[in-house]
């Protein structure tokens, strides 16, 4: 992975990456794929940026969830390994599904249960199916 140390990232989120990258499992992964949200308060403007470390569109995929979700001063790095099956487009959605599940559970949303419930309108949910784990 591209460390994104040539890129034009906060000095936090560059230290975060460094500190996840001495997990030699993190950093054996096939993508990191990152996304971050910082609010500058003094501006009333937010920070934000993702890589997709080689999965097409994911990284802004993951940004985008994050802008819906109203997430704050948080960095995002979902690591994905190969294993030898294609999971075509579903990728997408698991990726963001580990992503939101941690920012929920985690209370590091800002949305109203009413986003929430627009959200997630044309989704169709079957009771049996499992959470995914990440």
């Amino acid at each position: 992975m591209d460390s994104g140390y040539n890129r034009t990232e906060p000095p936090e989120v560059k230290s975060v990456l460094a500190k996840l990258h001495e997990n030699k499992k993190i950093a054996s992964a096939t993508h990191n794929i990152y996304a971050y949200r910082i609010y500058c308060e003094d501006k009333q403007t937010f920070l934000q940026d993702s890589e997709d470390d080689g999965e097409t569109a994911a990284g802004g995929r993951l940004l985008h969830l994050m802008q819906i979700l109203d997430v704050r001063n948080v960095l995002v790095v979902v690591s994905r390994w190969y294993g030898g099956i294609l999971l075509g487009p579903d990728r997408f959605k698991h990726i963001n599904n580990c992503a939101r599940n941690i920012l929920v559970e985690q209370n590091y949303t800002n949305f109203s249960e009413n986003v929430s419930k627009q959200a997630g309108k044309n989704k169709r949910t079957r009771k049996d199916k499992k959470k995914t784990e990440c």
